[in-house]
């Protein structure tokens, strides 16, 4: 029998037991992250097993910590001003015309006149067309977390859209075809991501993505798994008729060497493909480096842009020149090429990191520029496109800012409008929130007419 006298000096001794096996337990797991930590870096087997269970773990962790709410999303980025709307129109030098635009809060675009009206809305959220059965995508993010990254009209007035997810990867959930009510004509589940085109047939070329676990011999930085880029013809009916591995096209052709140049920081996610254009038979004639049917795609990360031909599925030209981190290479009627240059304006460091230039595609000589100034700022590190209109002006998505902005030849801004949208900053008191617009186009042709019928579009 133990005395009263003994207890405190039992429940001593349990206590530092307790203590000791803290400690132990506590030291053993330091161990154990240091030898993990070793070993992946020293690349010593199962080091693969390690690193894909930390990476898991750090995006499992961060999709429930950080993407708790809407704002919280990278499709909103602080306001750098109160303005909203139309807040420049020179109405004797714009193109007169419809914008269609797509907006970061949600899965939805709007059409506004020159005067920044709302013409027309479309909405539908990805669970209209949804299906577990057929998508790769087995648990999607809820709507609100999804935008539409790319919204353009067809000849009808349907517009086809791309869904975004923020908070996940493959990120790129699919393509949808909507009719002017907004009723799913075609859903693609495909995990299609930023960009598509379409042929004057009506084919549609996207991008898609998913995992890969295959190696290549000798391309060390082509680690696994890795999100690869395809690029997908589909039906004027969304059926997917064909499907290309671009790293492979890439891999078999001449600029593979371009792989040399994979940063560190996309080796997940090598090419980060965020433009395809097909190319039609006008734009062959005068473009030295492809044939109708082939498609200009941009690498963002390793600053390349190249044409991929889709029957030899092979790159078949590819170059890197004066940008970083491009955006939406056009071939102009000319055979020039325009970019939206998001890193690249050095120049004036308080004229913004952007700038949208031409380029000679033979010599990669600087034709033609538009960047900001100090007193009007030019920037968006990431997203943005533009596009060449009729009159000569170009029509600017400068992404991170949430405008959009038509300029002329000699560099003078002639409309410019601010998502008018606005929310408060969960983190930052205070501070407002601007949803990003991911891509716009101008509507100054026929298709006017299906939503302001006998009007010249200056003021619909």
């Amino acid at each position: 029998m133990t005395s009263s006298s003994e207890k405190p000096d039992a429940v001593g001794n349990e206590t530092g037991d307790r203590i000791f096996f803290t400690v132990f337990v506590a030291g053993l797991a330091g161990l154990s992250f240091i030898a993990g930590a070793l070993i992946i870096l020293s690349e010593t087997p199962p080091y693969r097993y390690l690193r894909d269970a930390w990476t898991g773990g750090k995006a499992l962790w961060e999709q429930q910590t950080k993407y708790t709410s809407v704002e919280r999303l990278d499709f909103w980025a602080p306001q750098r001003n109160d303005k909203t709307g139309v807040t420049r129109h020179d109405s004797a030098r714009v193109q007169p015309g419809l914008t269609l635009y797509s907006s970061g809060d949600g899965p939805h675009a709007v059409l506004v006149d020159m005067e920044g009206n709302i013409v027309h809305e479309w909405r539908a959220p990805f669970s209209a067309f949804y299906d577990e059965e057929t998508s790769p995508i087995k648990n999607p993010q809820r709507d609100e977390f999804m935008h539409w990254h790319t919204a353009k009209m067809l000849p009808d007035g349907d517009i086809v859209v791309q869904y975004t997810a923020a908070g996940d990867t493959p990120y790129g959930y699919g393509l949808a075809r909507l009719d002017r009510e907004s009723n799913v004509v075609w859903g693609y589940l495909g995990e299609a991501h930023h960009d598509f085109s379409f042929d004057e047939a009506g084919f549609v070329y996207a991008l898609t993505h998913e995992f890969r676990f295959n190696e290549y011999k000798d391309r060390d930085p082509l680690r696994t798994p890795r999100l690869d880029d395809f690029a997908v013809q589909l039906s004027p009916e969304g059926k997917e008729l064909k499907r290309v591995s671009i790293l492979d096209a890439l891999l078999e052709s001449s600029y593979a060497h371009y792989l040399d140049f994979v940063p560190w920081f996309s080796a997940d996610d090598v090419l980060h493909t965020n433009t395809i254009e097909v190319i039609d038979a006008a734009r062959a004639a005068v473009f030295p480096h492809g044939k109708e049917g082939d498609v200009l795609l941009s690498f963002r990360d390793m600053g390349v842009i190249a044409v991929l031909d889709m029957d030899a599925e092979k790159i078949v030209w590819a170059t890197r020149g004066p940008w970083f981190g491009q955006h939406d290479p056009d071939i102009l009627e000319n055979g020039e090429i325009l970019l939206f240059d998001n890193q690249g304006q050095m120049a004036d460091p308080d004229a913004g990191q952007s700038r949208v230039i031409q380029i000679d595609p033979i010599t990669n000589a600087i034709t033609w520029e538009y960047r900001g100034t100090a007193d009007d700022p030019f920037d968006s590190d990431i997203r943005a496109d533009q596009e060449r209109l009729p009159n000569g002006n170009t029509l600017m998505t400068e992404s991170s800012g949430g405008r959009l902005l038509e300029v002329t030849a000699d560099g003078d801004v002639v409309w410019e409008y601010y998502n008018p949208i606005r929310r408060d900053d969960p983190e930052k008191p205070g501070t407002r929130l601007i949803p990003v617009v991911s891509q716009a186009e101008r509507i100054s042709d026929d298709r006017m007419r299906l939503f302001v019928p006998d009007n010249t579009g200056e003021n619909p």
